[in-house]
């Protein structure tokens, strides 16, 4: 039987609690996982890892952070996404609120985007939780 969604989030956070040394309440669905909690690259591996371990399943790195779209010349121009690439980071990246960066699509800009609340629905749409 698929979790729910507030078991998601509990083990979402229980992973980054531990992976990040952040405090439990500082782990909200609007946190950003690099600007509020301070994830660096290196810690995304040991999140991952984390999540696949907790959730029994595997969390291919492009599902989560599709990188060869943002060093991609077709959609990268003068180091910001071009409009093509937001289609292809939206349908890559369904899970994620992407309407800020859009406002901005600075490549450096997108690795602050990513909120615990997006780590959550890619998740909950990795075992089947449903509304």
């Amino acid at each position: 039987m698929a979790p729910s969604k507030e078991e998601v989030f509990e083990k979402v956070k229980e992973a980054l609690v531990d992976a990040l040394g952040v405090d439990d309440d500082e782990v909200t669905p609007q946190a950003t996982m690099v600007g509020d909690l301070g994830a660096e690259s290196i810690d995304f591996l040991d999140i991952v890892f984390r999540l696949e371990k907790a959730f029994g399943i595997e969390i291919p790195r492009s599902e989560l952070f599709p990188e060869d779209i943002l060093t991609n010349a077709q959609y990268v121009r003068d180091g910001r996404v071009t409009p093509d690439g937001i289609v292809e980071l939206k349908k890559r990246m369904p899970f994620a609120d992407l309407s800020q960066f859009e406002a901005n699509p600075a490549v450096q800009e997108f690795s602050t985007l990513l909120t615990v609340n997006d780590l959550c629905r890619y998740i909950q749409s990795k075992v089947g939780v449903t509304e």
